[in-house]
């Protein structure tokens, strides 16, 4: 893995953020901090507000108070396509992908905000890279792909806005566990090559696995934070999010 936390600079940080839906609030005032190199992981309950913390940073959910800085400059009100433009893109929940579209179309739609045609086929190298499967099935549908073929392309399809932050929600789920295998082994390999990850992820233990640092949410605040490892050794971690007695 690449650096750990405090020898990167500090590349994201929301501060107090409080976001709802209507009258419901969904989160209650998040702060945290991810440093450039790391991957850090959002765990906790369905419900607690991972996915929530994920679309506040990306602007499809505005928080009502709080703040967003990326790389030094306050995102909390941007619209989606400008925090794109500026380095953050992101592997939604449930994959969606364009299901008409072949497998290439979809990994050139992550790219459509750009006009740096070398630079586009570059990175179209590196997803190729580091899914070989893609490579294979760059003319097929988007919608016939098995579950982790549809995964690996949502991935590539947000590695290719060439994020300075990745973000990755849930890319374990509904998975065959050698895909999970394959998929985390990927994550790990992105970041090795210099990406940043916030990783959401049902499976504590995968996800506590691949990174250096983790939140635990709790009904929309954290519960808890520490360095990967020491969470993985927390009874309270262990017991509730891990499935151990």
């Amino acid at each position: 893995m690449s650096t750990t936390a405090g020898n990167g600079q500090v590349i994201l940080k929301l501060d107090g953020v409080h976001t709802f839906y209507g009258t419901i609030e969904a989160l209650k005032g998040i702060t945290l901090e991810v440093h450039e190199g790391e991957v850090v992981t959002l765990i906790g309950a369905n419900g607690a507000g991972k996915s929530t913390t994920l679309r506040s940073i990306n602007g499809l959910n505005t928080p009502r108070e709080g703040s967003i800085v990326f790389q030094g400059k306050n995102i909390t009100r941007r619209p989606p396509h400008e925090i794109v433009q500026m380095g953050i893109s992101q592997s939604p929940e449930g994959r969606r992908l364009f299901p008409h579209m072949t497998v290439l179309e979809n990994l050139e739609m992550g790219a459509f905000q750009r006009k740096d045609r070398s630079g586009i086929r570059e990175d179209l190298d590196r997803v190729y890279g580091l899914f070989p499967r893609l490579a294979e099935r760059k003319g097929q549908r988007g919608g016939t792909l098995s579950g982790g073929e549809q995964q690996m392309c949502a991935i590539g399809r947000a590695l290719m806005a060439r994020p300075k932050l990745l973000m990755l929600d849930e890319p374990s789920m509904g998975l065959a566990p050698i895909f999970v295998e394959k998929i985390f082994e990927i994550i790990g390999e992105i970041n090795s090559q210099g990406t940043t990850i916030l990783l959401v992820e049902q499976n504590a233990l995968m996800a506590l696995d691949a990174a250096q640092r983790g939140y635990v949410l709790e009904t929309g605040k954290v519960a808890l934070t520490d360095d990967a490892k020491r969470l993985r050794e927390n009874e309270q971690v262990r017991k509730t999010y891990l499935g151990e007695e």
